[in-house]
């Protein structure tokens, strides 16, 4: 059976049979329109894909990045999905959202195709309604009476239910597609159609021209006169069409598409039944790992369960199409589900013939818990001498390290600006200076994990300790910075917790031969597994939703990127900064020969870090005094780019542009200057438009000087010091996992401390609460008592 939508010509069917689906079939939920309408944007504003979206069918695809090239697409969607809770009606607002992400896709360029359930649930609820209102004026009729008895409903039968909903099903869809300007077609099939090879032939032959003019096939089977399925007739490679499940499977590989979305109302597949202890989501699903599954019940409403699922999903897998199994019911991600997974992200689960080399980044973090655990349990000598030994490494293997090093710095010639490429350079002063570092930190961890902090007699015998413990499993996030990884790792090791590395590509090289002598390292007291670099495919965004393994999570690399995962971070920490905004307040009563020396170090020393100078404040009063003339003929003899604040721009005849926006960090030989009346004015304009980074005063007046580093609110704030000092080395930390503005937890350059958190261990002698009660025989005491002092030698 198969039906047209036309554009133009008369009216659309869906126009003229929607007033019968809104008073007839939906009584109860006569605003069919509203939940397509409230989901609309204008197709024509959607951004088109710029991927190729060809490919030859023949494998499937091997990793989720590789979805975005799909171009033929069917999504199946389960009765679970479609009907409402109650099993009698549709879910609209959910179908609406399906309907607007296939809509999307479409008008990419992409050739989708649905299979459907929700005829039988659709005609139930028509037929309910029927029976009601049959039976209420029978029985108004028999009685004379308008006092109705309770109304008994017959069971229904599924094909009659079937018979009667797949029209208001469909003129449903037509609706919803219309608000797109998409065209849809119903096909109904059997399993002849696929079973007969002239029937196989014409259903082929329609959908290849259906979806040559631009238009959506809706396909289901044909549940009004479908006979049972069969016992066994999947055997030799054909599978029966019983379900929709199998319906899908077998329509994508009769049309060779290349991704099968199976929507359901579970995340995906699960080791063991979804809401059992200890189920785990499996991220990505090989052919041969049923044995591992146990399968619960199937779904509450349709034929197919999850094992149904799996079945129809690696069958479309060995004839050639990717496959996905993802929830199509949570509010929260129902929404976008259909477009995240076509965009590679970690939704649902994924269906591949290909198993990666190494751990999965599930299996990674789980390795890196553990390991992290033996870590800390290891005597603080002992997590000095690995880092020790890490530090010898950097210096002994200096060669390798370099030589891998210009492989990196080769291949990112010419796609990296320079300041990038100065980031992502190693050198034999950068790895000496990495191993000093190194070797600060082994000294500062002979007095990190297990430190008591407090000790508390509660009552006698009761004693109260509060320990530093490790955070758990972290994940490090760095860009084009080598450099970073043994310092990361230095620093987790010394606080005994586990690390998760992901580094750019660019580092690639780099990164892999750091991270190899870090494990170097870490096998001397058998905790290799403590720190694992990430290698897989995994999108950043993808690791920062596994709030079920990650701690917390430290970025490290441009503001960009420091946003992103701050907006991408589900339930996980983020310590860090999105921007370095730097000021310095040159003060009426500043040093002549302090103040060149300042701003240059702080703007042209390493214009691309975060702790360098933005924004130079200048009081008024300085305006046309040697003193600013110095300051300016310093700028361009650097090369540095002016830009004028409002304020300096008006004194001024000919200015520099005026900035765009005083909130600006540039990373650039480029300064914004602005003038101020007062110490308090300059402190103002910082809280107003810096990012509570560094912030510095030059002033010979002590009085001013401590006014401002009591009242600017910022993570590090100098007298008379350069921006660049804000750094953990610099600040004797030995090195630092970041610059944190969070007010909770750590601040400023985060050393060894800011990766520590604490517990309470309480020692007592059979103590219960009951005997503190007013009529108990104990009393708290509440003592402090001394903590004692470890021997740092």
């Amino acid at each position: 059976m198969l039906r047209y939508l036309h554009r133009s010509g008369f009216q659309p069917f869906s126009q003229r049979l929607l007033p019968w689906v809104q008073s007839v079939a939906v009584p109860r939920l006569h605003p069919v329109q509203p939940p397509a309408v409230r989901h609309v944007r204008s197709w024509s504003n959607i951004p088109f894909i710029t991927v190729p979206l060809s490919r030859a069918h023949g494998k499937p695809f091997a990793h989720r990045s590789e979805l975005k090239h799909a171009k033929r697409i069917v999504v199946k969607l389960g009765s679970a999905v479609v009907t409402r809770g109650d099993e009698c009606g549709l879910a609209l607002g959910r179908l609406a959202s399906i309907v607007e992400q296939v809509s999307v896709l479409q008008n990419q360029g992409r050739e989708m195709m649905l299979v459907t359930s929700g005829a039988v649930a659709f005609g139930k609820q028509r037929l309910r309604h029927e029976i009601l209102l049959s039976q209420s004026v029978r029985q108004a009729l028999h009685s004379g009476q308008n006092q109705l008895k309770e109304l008994a409903i017959p069971v229904l039968e599924a094909r009659a239910c079937a018979a009667a909903g797949q029209s208001g099903l469909m003129a449903l869809y037509e609706a919803m597609f219309t608000q797109y300007s998409i065209c849809a077609a119903q096909i109904l099939v059997t399993n002849l159609d696929f079973h007969d090879e002239q029937k196989r032939r014409n259903l082929n032959g329609t959908l290849h021209e259906l979806l040559r003019m631009n238009i959506v096939p809706i396909v289901n089977t044909n549940d009004a006169v479908v006979p049972p399925a069969e016992p066994n007739s999947d055997l030799q490679g054909v599978i029966s069409v019983k379900d929709n499940d199998s319906l899908a499977a077998r329509l994508a590989v009769e049309m060779k598409t290349d991704l099968l979305i199976v929507l359901s109302d579970v995340e995906g597949l699960f080791d063991s039944p979804p809401g059992t202890d200890d189920a785990k989501l499996i991220d990505i699903f090989y052919p041969g790992d049923q044995q591992s599954v146990t399968f619960g019940t199937k779904s509450r409403v349709g034929l197919g369960g999850m094992e149904a699922k799996v079945k129809a999903a690696l069958w479309a897998l060995q004839g050639g199409t990717s496959v996905v199994i993802a929830n199509g019911t949570h509010p929260k991600v129902s929404g976008h589900v259909i477009t995240d997974i076509v965009e590679g992200k970690k939704v649902g689960t994924f269906f591949s013939e290909v198993k990666p080399a190494g751990p999965t980044v599930e299996q990674q973090g789980e390795m890196a818990r553990s390991g992290g655990r033996m870590l800390a349990t290891l005597e603080p000598e002992q997590r000095a001498e690995i880092i020790h030994h890490l530090a010898d490494l950097l210096t002994d293997q200096r060669e390798e390290i370099l030589l891998a090093n210009k492989k990196d710095l080769e291949e990112a010639e010419g796609r990296l600006a320079t300041p990038l490429l100065k980031r992502l350079s190693l050198s034999t002063s950068k790895l000496n200076s990495l191993a000093i570092g190194l070797r600060q930190i082994a000294a500062s961890s002979q007095d990190s994990v297990g430190r008591v902090l407090r000790r508390t007699r509660i009552a006698k015998n009761l004693e109260l300790e509060q320990v530093t413990v490790p955070i758990g499993v972290l994940l490090v996030i760095f860009e084009s910075r080598p450099d970073c990884l043994p310092q990361v790792a230095a620093l987790a090791i010394a606080s005994g917790n586990g690390l998760l590395l992901k580094g750019g590509k660019e580092a690639a090289h780099s990164n892999r031969i750091l991270h190899l002598l870090t494990q170097e390292a870490l096998s001397i007291h058998g905790v290799k597994d403590a720190i694992q670099l990430v290698n897989t495919r995994e999108e950043v965004e993808d690791l920062c939703r596994l709030d079920k393994i990650i701690d917390l999570i430290i970025p490290r690399g441009s503001s960009q990127l420091v946003r992103d995962i701050q907006k991408a971070a589900k339930g996980i920490p983020v310590m860090g900064h999105s921007e370095g905004i730097c000021h310095m307040y040159v003060d009426s009563e500043a040093s002549v020969d302090k103040v060149t020396r300042l701003v240059r170090d702080s703007k042209c020393e390493y214009p691309a870090a975060c702790n360098a100078l933005e924004t130079l404040l200048i009081h008024r009063d300085l305006l046309r005094t040697p003193l600013f003339d110095q300051i300016i003929d310093m700028l361009r003899v650097e090369q540095v780019k002016i830009h004028a604040g409002p304020k300096f721009a008006s004194y001024l005849t000919f200015s520099p542009s005026e900035v765009k926006s005083l909130r600006t960090e540039y990373g650039d030989l480029e300064v914004c200057i602005e003038v101020v009346d007062s110490v308090q004015e300059a402190i103002d304009h910082i809280h107003k438009y810096g990012s509570s980074h560094t912030d510095v005063i030059v002033t010979e007046n002590e009085k001013t000087a401590e006014f401002f580093l009591q009242h600017v609110d910022s993570a590090c704030v100098f007298w008379n010091a350069s921006t660049r000092f804000s750094d953990g080395y610099r600040f004797g930390l030995g090195a630092e996992v970041g610059i944190s503005t969070s007010r909770i937890h750590a601040r400023g350059p985060v050393g060894l401390e800011g990766l520590l958190t604490t517990k309470w261990l309480l020692r007592g002698q059979d103590h219960v609460v009951s005997d503190f009660s007013e009529h108990g025989s104990l009393k708290y005491l509440h003592e402090n008592l001394p903590v004692p002092q470890r021997n740092i030698s």
